[in-house]
């Protein structure tokens, strides 16, 4: 009797922390593989937008057009002809509750892009190369809402950071040409691989 017990509460303690598992998507990108682990605890709208991102093909295609060595990354809006890829309506910002879950714009983090409207938030989103606090919401600054982190391929983001720069042709009002890599790295595949 208590084997099997002890076998069935066994079961249900792995099935557990499997159902409690964070979502981990794979960017797939012409410089290598990043792998992100998300925190629907912390950002569930945020998370939730990302994902519906990534099963709906929307990333694939993309590529990472703002390049700020020792600031971020940031990509998943312009395809590798600089067309701007169609958005679903903007999201809620969810700073404030990933603060308060401890979630910080430094290194690895992976955050949401958005306008002067904190609520602007669509399908863009950078990753963190250096440690951008003062990105953190704060009473009467609402930040960008961290969201994931990165937890395979950081030499691929740093990789992707310090590679040359300056566009080679037009790039659409309100890119500086200067962000852009020399050489695109564009998003070859986006899937979820966990979670």
């Amino acid at each position: 009797m208590l084997p099997r017990f002890l076998a069935t509460l066994a079961l249900a303690l792995v099935a557990g922390a499997a159902m409690a598992a964070n979502p981990v998507v794979e960017l797939d990108t012409t410089a290598g593989v990043i792998k992100v682990e998300l925190y629907p605890d912390a950002a569930p709208k945020t998370v939730a937008n990302f994902l519906d991102y990534v099963k709906s093909g929307h990333y694939v295609g993309t590529q990472f057009h703002r390049v700020i060595d020792g600031f971020m990354i940031q990509g998943g809006g312009f395809t590798s002809e600089f067309s701007q890829k169609p958005t679903r309506p903007p999201i809620p910002i969810e700073s404030e509750s990933a603060a308060k879950a401890g979630l910080s714009n430094v290194p690895g983090t992976l955050a949401m892009a958005r306008t002067s409207d904190p609520n602007s938030a669509t399908s863009q989103f950078f990753i963190n190369v250096g440690n951008n606090q003062r990105l953190d919401y704060a009473p009467g600054n609402p930040g960008y809402t961290v969201f994931g982190k990165v937890i395979g391929g950081m030499d691929v983001v740093t990789r992707i950071a310090k590679a040359p720069k300056g566009a080679t042709g037009p790039v659409p009002p309100g890119i500086n040409p200067a962000d852009v890599p020399s050489t695109q790295v564009v998003i070859k595949a986006a899937r979820i691989v966990g979670g």
